[in-house]
């Protein structure tokens, strides 16, 4: 199974010097065996607030590796959803959060996060974390 890999996850990879290494193993697995998606949001988000020219274009180039999972109508659409559910059970997220969900459950991805939010999610979405 494909798995989306979330932001905390590859920041704490790429940006840390002291990485964890149980979550790095796990990266380089998934890398390894072609398993991993990536999405323009996070993209966006790993490589937004880096100043130094340099450390932007290494980390681009990095990410190049892997393609963006188109985004659909029916994306935006699910993650609405799926935010007014965690809504109305009075559980707050971001947008990027819940698209993650939304594709994580169209697509048939496990996410792979180490953000406690997801296991709220997953109380009352029908989304899959990677373990």
């Amino acid at each position: 199974m494909k798995v989306l890999v979330d932001t905390c996850i590859w920041s704490h990879v790429l940006r840390h010097k002291k990485a964890d290494e149980e979550l790095a193993e796990k990266l380089k697995d998934l890398i390894k065996d072609g398993r991993v998606v990536m999405i323009g949001p996070i993209r966006q988000e790993l490589l937004s607030g880096i100043s130094d020219p340099t450390q932007f274009r290494n980390l681009k180039n990095k990410l190049s590796s892997f393609e963006d999972l188109p985004l659909l109508t029916s994306h935006f659409e699910k993650a609405a959803e799926f935010s007014n559910i965690c809504r109305k059970k009075g559980i707050q997220g971001s947008t990027t959060d819940f698209l993650i969900c939304a594709i994580s459950n169209l697509q048939k991805l496990q996410i792979f996060t180490d953000d406690k939010d997801f296991i709220n999610y997953k109380k009352n979405l029908p989304i899959q974390l990677y373990k």
